[in-house]
């Protein structure tokens, strides 16, 4: 909702902007009014290519006051910037939001010109002077800390990585004190871990058994100066367990 007493020219003002905004090439800059209210406006700006803060995403409040255009915007840094021109507390020292305003510029003039002032910071107006004398001594730290502000501060939240691999399952069961064997007694406690290999060539383990199978052929001597031939298939190698069993759960650990 418009501020009490805001008059129709400043609504016109305000649409007529949005209008022109529509029309404007903003690149990687948004501008736009909130949902609720055509007087409070939200802008991100993204760092400048070349810049100290290249890589950060820098987000601005603007409130308008119910004479805009007649009276400047009040515009606020809400991401931290370490810069001689901003204070943390985000207010801005620039000369169009303040003697030199006029009517005839516009929110999207104020945006372009904020981005300006993160690639070209005024030492001869600063609002921290503290940065402004460390740009002019010693630039080096200057912009070490400023590159350190935005990774901190500026940098947009990457999104999550997914899982890699196939994973493991889990499965537990209830079992009671003594419904396994191997049991230490009443009362006694242990976890059983047991391992599986969950391999795809085991889909016919009667197959794999037989392939797998060492086969040694022995030639026996007979009575008649034959030969008889005995095959023998040695089996497959019983699967590892690691056994340590709670009577609260059993846990079987399926790896890939």
């Amino acid at each position: 909702m418009p501020p009490p007493l805001s008059s129709s020219t400043t609504i016109k003002r305000i649409h007529r902007e949005i209008a022109d905004l529509k029309k404007e090439d903003l690149g990687n800059i948004t501008l736009a009014p909130s949902d609720d209210n055509l007087f409070n406006w939200e802008a991100t700006i993204p760092g400048p290519e070349g810049s100290v803060y290249e890589g950060g995403l820098f987000h601005v409040e603007i409130n308008l006051a119910r004479d805009y255009p007649f009276s400047a915007p009040k515009v606020t840094f809400r991401t931290r910037i370490y810069h001689m021109n901003i204070n943390d507390r985000g207010n801005i020292c620039i000369d169009i939001l303040k003697h030199n305003w006029s009517p005839a510029l516009s929110l999207f003039k104020v945006i372009l010109s904020l981005s300006s002032l993160l690639t070209d910071p005024n030492p001869k107006d600063p609002l921290v002077p503290p940065i402004a004398t460390e740009y002019i001594r010693n630039r080096t730290q200057h912009d070490r800390t400023a590159r350190q502000w935005t990774e901190l501060y500026a940098h947009p939240t990457p999104p999550a990585a997914p899982a890699k691999g196939k994973g493991k399952a889990k499965a537990t069961a209830s079992l009671t004190p003594g419904s396994r064997a191997g049991s230490t007694g009443a009362g006694s406690t242990r976890t059983e871990a047991i391992t599986i290999d969950d391999s795809d060539d085991e889909v016919n383990i009667v197959t794999r058994s037989r392939a797998g199978a060492k086969r040694k052929r022995e030639r026996a001597q007979g009575g008649g100066g034959g030969a008889d031939e005995v095959e023998v298939v040695s089996a497959p190698p019983a699967r590892r367990r690691r056994a340590a069993w709670t009577p609260a759960a059993d846990v079987i650990v399926i790896e890939d």
